[in-house]
């Protein structure tokens, strides 16, 4: 699942103070956004993409919500 903030940003080397509010209302949204999947209690990573390495292929910011599954670790 994916959560967009409405305000454009392209990525996390564009945020400034401006932003603050921003993304604090974007990382609150995926509780709620994991809560209505049903993934909220039992766990969930969030996953920022930056820059080509990352394979960011929206120059927009946004929040990945992976679960639903026991994930590994390390990721990729």
């Amino acid at each position: 699942m994916l959560v967009v903030p409405n305000q454009h940003v392209t990525s996390v080397n564009e945020l400034e103070e401006e932003h603050h509010a921003t993304v604090g209302h974007l990382i609150r949204t995926t509780k709620v956004v994991a809560q209505q999947l049903g993934i909220g209690e039992t766990g969930f990573r969030l996953v920022v993409n930056m820059g080509a390495d990352a394979m960011m292929s929206v120059p927009h910011l946004h929040v990945h919500i992976l679960g639903g599954r026991k994930l590994g670790w390390p990721p990729g």
